[in-house]
């Protein structure tokens, strides 16, 4: 018998049920193995079903959609991903007699892109295809013996339909590119956490209210039931004994007529079933049986577990402890939804904002799968003085682009976040159709997490996004007649013999860098130079930026003192609490061309530690070393240099220099004694 061990598994939809209760199994017993959780957050999924593994070493979240096939390959990538489980699809056979292409959309393409994803990165040594009983279709009353795997597939509906569709490209890529897939194919699954359009929790909550319980036609349709951790156990099972190129069917031979099911429930919940039940409309078509042969997957080992009273009694317990789990689920308890994939047919957010995220992929891949688009208030219509501002920003997860939403909601300017990726031309016109700005902020880009070191090993996204990308929205910009403040970087210079260190002489806006120490820097460089064929963009040269947040990772205060040994070479640097206020002000001047972003002079490793000391914590001390020595623990050469700010200073009279603008806007408002 085969036996596999993964190392590091991309479970997609793992938010939703049958696989929330997979990922939380793997991520307990399996301390070894990394999980990575992709999952769009759609409305019958939420982070609230993956608690119990939130604190956990071995998990991490990325809200995305599995039909971004640059997030897709960004993660497998660089999460080194060995090991798929793919259940990630719209499920409810009611939605897809109303909304079929949203099926066709999720569970073919979706699937069409991750078997793309896994060709071209040719690093995948197993891939779990999930699928569903539906796809053989129905099983005749009178059959003794169920379907068998190789059984012909006839699906009845357009949710079985392409989920059979899905299939046949897994068989293709499995055979065509000899990718080691697997496919399932389960019957009804039950219990905790699952969204209430399905009909054992729609008819716990129904009957938890004093509601009827609607069935579909006469009731006499057969279905067969297992216990969601007995499925969980099933896949636990296939992950690490499957064959390849082998499809397994999960079931039960213990069926139960849906008629039955309700007067099962009617039951339990003390409820007279005659007066309880009532029978509606049945579906356009509604398959009379579904009978799964599970004797392969038992010759694994697995068999069910939990018999139906007591997996009953379980799910009935856990959706009265938590009756307002998925909030208002109206919609779902109709006899037939039809909620074009949102219950009650409306939008809503899944668990608040707070929960957009656990971790994410680099700042290009976040402002397109997680962008929630909000809009500060909104100036008085009476007003006539000047036509209102409003900024539409690019970079939403990242450091800048997350503070100039909040500097515009101080100032009461009008912004979204851009939803659209970088390098998708139509979906970044489609954001400026949608939102009409008056200004763009581009603080998308690739730096490298947690340093440009990651670049080095990734240039295809790196020269993507901080290239590709930036040219895309600055062409569009220009189409459009808008102002784009592009924030850059100064880390393309070092210091020469035309710009010796301690010389005082900065590198101007018109030098030619001159700094091909990382793949970052020189992509960086490129696109500043081809940016400046366009005469609607404003370049901004930030250089390690500062804050008051001495909490963030990315503040440069917080990075040196956190290391063991630093360098200690006087370098130009931006306080970010000075200089964001002073970008927004140059869009509402129109300025453009390239822009030195940085407070006037420089000053040291050394010096900023020492005033950390003195300010934060008179215990805290460093030990320096050599750029020799520090080139044996970094992977790219780091940039040091001098920018020169005057040109700024002219505009802005007011603008501090580094060390007054140190104290004044980091360590004052962090003063410790």
């Amino acid at each position: 018998m085969t036996t596999y061990t993964p190392k590091n598994i991309l479970i997609t939809g793992a938010a939703g049920f049958i696989a929330s209760h997979v990922a939380n199994r793997l991520i307990r017993s399996y301390p070894d193995y990394k999980i990575v959780v992709l999952d769009k957050l759609d409305y019958c999924s939420s982070l609230k079903n993956l608690n119990p593994s939130r604190s956990s070493p071995n998990f991490k979240f990325v809200k995305g959609d599995i039909g971004s096939a640059d997030l897709v390959n960004y993660l497998l990538i660089t999460e080194s991903i060995d090991t798929i489980m793919h259940f990630a699809a719209q499920t409810h056979v009611d939605n897809s007699f109303g909304n079929s292409f949203e099926f066709t959309k999720n569970n073919i393409y979706g699937t069409h892109v991750l078997l793309e994803a896994c060709k071209v990165t040719g690093q995948i040594r197993r891939f779990i295809h999930v699928s569903t009983d539906e796809v053989y279709g129905e099983t005749e009353e009178d059959a003794i013996v169920g379907n068998h795997e190789a059984s012909q597939l006839l699906p009845t509906n357009p949710y079985s339909a392409t989920k059979a569709g899905a299939e046949m490209l897994v068989m293709a890529y499995g055979r065509s590119y000899g990718l080691p897939v697997i496919t399932t194919r389960g019957n009804n699954v039950y219990g905790p956490n699952q969204f209430p359009e399905k009909l054992i929790p729609k008819f716990i909550l129904l009957a938890m209210r004093g509601k009827p319980l609607p069935i579909h036609g006469d009731g006499s349709n057969v279905r067969s039931y297992l216990y969601c951790e007995d499925v969980a156990e099933a896949f636990e099972v296939i992950l690490h004994k499957g064959e390849v190129g082998h499809v397994y069917n999960i079931g039960t031979k213990r069926e139960r007529r849906v008629i039955d099911v309700a007067k099962d429930m009617c039951k339990l919940f003390n409820m007279d079933p005659d007066s309880s039940i009532k029978f509606v409309e049945n579906r356009p078509f509604n398959d009379q049986r579904y009978f799964l042969d599970d004797e392969k997957l038992k010759s694994l080992g697995w068999s069910e577990r939990t018999i139906w009273e007591e997996g009953l009694k379980k799910t009935i317990e856990w959706y009265t402890s938590n009756p307002n789990w998925w909030g208002d689920v109206s919609g779902a308890l109709l006899p037939h939804p039809r909620m074009l994939m949102m219950p009650g047919g409306v939008d809503r957010l899944v668990d608040g904002p707070e929960n957009t995220e656990f971790d994410t992929p680099h700042e290009a891949n976040n402002n397109s799968q997680i962008g929630i688009s909000v809009s500060a208030p909104k100036t008085s219509s009476n007003s006539t003085k000047k036509p209102s501002l409003k900024f539409l920003i690019y970079g939403k997860t990242g450091w800048i682009g997350g503070l100039l939403g909040k500097i515009c909601q101080k100032q009461g300017i009008q912004y979204e976040y851009g939803k659209g990726r970088l390098q998708d031309r139509s979906q970044l016109l489609a954001d400026i159709q949608s939102v009409k700005p008056t200004h763009v902020f581009n603080a998308a880009g690739v730096t490298g997490r947690p340093n440009v070191d990651w670049c080095e090993s990734h240039k295809t996204e790196t020269i993507s996004t901080n290239v590709s990308g930036t040219l895309n929205l600055a062409d569009v910009c220009r189409e459009h007649g808008l102002l784009m403040i592009n924030f850059a970087t100064g880390c393309i210079f070092e210091y020469d013999s035309a710009h010796p260190e301690g010389s005082g002489i900065g590198f101007k806006e018109e030098d030619k860098p001159n700094f091909i120490g990382s793949f970052y820097s020189k992509t960086k460089a490129m696109v500043e130079e081809l940016l400046k064929e366009y005469d609607n963009v404003c370049t901004l040269r930030v250089r390690m930026p500062i804050s008051s947040d001495l909490n963030n990772p990315r503040n440069f205060i917080t990075k040196i003192s956190r290391y063991n040994k630093v360098v200690n070479i006087p370098n130009s640097m931006t306080i970010l609490d000075e200089l964001l206020p002073i970008s927004i002000e140059m869009a509402k001047r129109n300025l453009k061309g390239i822009w030195n972003f940085t407070n006037p002079g420089v000053i040291s490793h050394n010096q900023i530690l020492q005033m950390y000391q003195n300010y934060i914590n008179p215990e805290f001390k460093w030990q320096n070393f050599t750029l020799q020595e520090q080139a044996l623990v970094i992977v790219a050469p780091r940039s040091n240099n001098e920018l020169d700010a005057s040109k700024l200073k002219k505009e802005f009279p007011e603008l501090m220099s580094i060390q007054e603008s140190l104290i004044k806007y980091v360590f004052e408002p962090n003063k410790k004694h």
